[in-house]
């Protein structure tokens, strides 16, 4: 497995996100399918995996912490604050980040946590206040590094200021380029800061195996309530995964490992975090380390997915509330 810098820290090029064994795309997995899948992933090389405490909430992080205890001083865990989960909204006091990190520490077995981001910036507390509180619990050793997730290019800035920030994560892929124009990108390459796409396979619609057909469960299913996974979109959207497949069959690859390829190919310290409780599917995501394009394919490429519009927006309404506008 190749390494790549995020900030300060070398991990593996491509991560794993956690997220979809416990929560949020179906019901949860079987425990022992989890730690089976992490374990899996860390014997293939991968050293960043990411977690959060809302994701669950909390089950998550419990099933991370008891499948990488083993392997704990091998690899780097990277988890989220900034929910008030017992009340609602968004929390990100001083007092509260404490309280949370005391609870993600013990959920995640570990007395450190290597990359703490703050899941949503909130409007109510000075990011400078939220950096300052970070550089505390890295001076205590704590927290080892600091991230942001879903932050405009100025709240990046402030809180770089004041404490180094290590990595950006947001969405990001063939179907969501916001980062390359909203200045994010650009922010973090000017910064020294990594960037971490989650959904770099479009939350599964780039695999080419979600259809119009496909049912997302209400009850357990984010994506049910997303404008992009509507019947309508999902068939509308379908000219990505048509790319995606000729591409891949010039390649004698899989559409999933084209989009991670190309994200890849787009700089050098971006390390996407591909989710899956199938260990088949790690597999074939790892293959796309094996893809090279050439200039002349990346920018064939980019100029046929960016003539292609994109139908519904990323999230619902509510989550896309909690993303931070550009300025």
């Amino acid at each position: 497995m190749p390494t790549r810098k995020l900030g300060a820290m070398v991990v593996s090029a491509l991560g794993a996100g956690c997220m979809s064994i416990s929560a949020n795309y179906g019901a949860a997995a079987d425990k022992s399918l989890g730690i089976r899948t992490i374990g899996e992933a860390h014997a293939r090389g991968v050293t960043l995996f990411d977690t959060a405490e809302v994701y669950g909430p909390y089950t998550n992080e419990e099933l991370v912490g008891e499948a990488l205890a083993p392997v704990r001083n091998q690899v780097f865990i990277a988890s989220k604050f900034g929910f008030d989960i017992q009340h609602g909204g968004l929390n990100s006091q001083p007092k509260h980040i404490r309280k949370v990190l005391e609870a993600s520490l013990r959920r995640l077995r570990t007395d450190r946590i290597d990359l703490y981001y703050q899941h949503r910036v909130d409007p109510g507390v000075p990011i400078e206040d939220v950096a300052g509180t970070i550089q505390d619990l890295i001076k205590e050793g704590k927290v080892l590094h600091f991230g942001l997730s879903e932050a405009s290019p100025s709240t990046i800035r402030q809180a770089h200021a004041i404490q180094p920030v290590t990595a950006v994560q947001t969405e990001y892929s063939v179907m969501n380029r916001d980062p390359e124009h909203n200045g994010v990108l650009d922010t973090c390459e000017e910064l020294g800061i990594g960037f971490v796409p989650w959904g770099p396979i479009g939350m599964g619609y780039l695999t080419g195996t979600v259809s119009a057909n496909t049912h997302f469960d209400p009850k357990t299913d984010l994506r049910s309530t997303f404008e992009r996974f509507t019947p309508e979109n999902l068939a509308k959207n379908w000219p990505f995964v048509e790319k995606l497949k000729a591409i891949a069959d010039s390649k004698g690859a899989t559409p999933s490992q084209i989009a991670l390829a190309w994200l890849l190919a787009k700089k050098p310290w971006i390390v996407p975090i591909p989710g899956t409780r199938n260990i088949n599917h790690l597999r074939e995501n790892h293959g796309a380390l094996e893809i090279q394009f050439t200039t002349t394919e990346l920018n064939e490429m980019d100029k046929a997915v960016s003539g292609l519009r994109v139908y519904g927006g990323r999230m619902n309404r509510a989550q896309m509330d909690l993303v931070e506008p550009k300025a």
